[in-house]
């Protein structure tokens, strides 16, 4: 009977540690295999020329090219009064309003400035839209600093505009 009743509890535990074991191997497998969530509200643009893309780069391009031209007022156009800037040197964060940067940018200087982006990722949800993507800042055609760049943008009135702006800024961009 005990022999009867050892193999019994044996073949019990071993059930058990089983599916123990497959359920926690699923649990595992779940919790690491990544699924892109999709909703019907929310849409990655793909880095072709699609007309939503071209609209939402459209006044980060505009604050580009002011910025390049030192030109405060055509820094701000493309931007919500009120809209502010977190840039990020050695893990500390610089808040300025755009007003600020516009006149700190917009200010004449000797070097010739330039910011480009590469490889935006877009997301859009109706009239709000976020990009992210790395940049070079270049001064007078040699890259002083790099990082990513997080532009906040709302659509109002048809017309996408920069709501606030984020990036990070480091020194070791390689020799570009």
């Amino acid at each position: 009977m005990k022999t009867t009743s050892h193999a019994f509890l044996s073949f019990y535990f071993v059930t058990l540690a089983t599916v123990c074991a497959v359920f926690l191997i699923s649990s595992l497998h779940a919790a690491t295999t990544h699924v892109p969530a999709r909703s019907a509200l929310t849409l990655e643009i793909p880095s072709g020329d699609s007309a939503v893309q071209q609209a939402v780069m459209v006044p980060i391009n505009q604050m580009f090219d002011g910025m390049s031209k030192r030109d405060a007022a055509a820094i701000k156009k493309p931007v919500l009064a009120g809209g502010s800037m977190v840039l990020m040197r050695d893990g500390k964060p610089t808040q300025m309003t755009f007003e600020d940067f516009a006149t700190r940018v917009g200010k004449p200087g000797t070097a010739q400035i330039q910011e480009r982006i590469h490889d935006p990722l877009v997301r859009i949800d109706h009239d709000l839209a976020v990009v992210w993507a790395p940049f070079e800042f270049l001064a007078d055609g040699k890259v002083d600093h790099c990082g990513t760049d997080l532009f906040n943008l709302v659509r109002i009135d048809g017309n996408w505009i920069i709501a606030s702006v984020a990036d990070t800024g480091r020194k070791d961009c390689g020799n570009k």
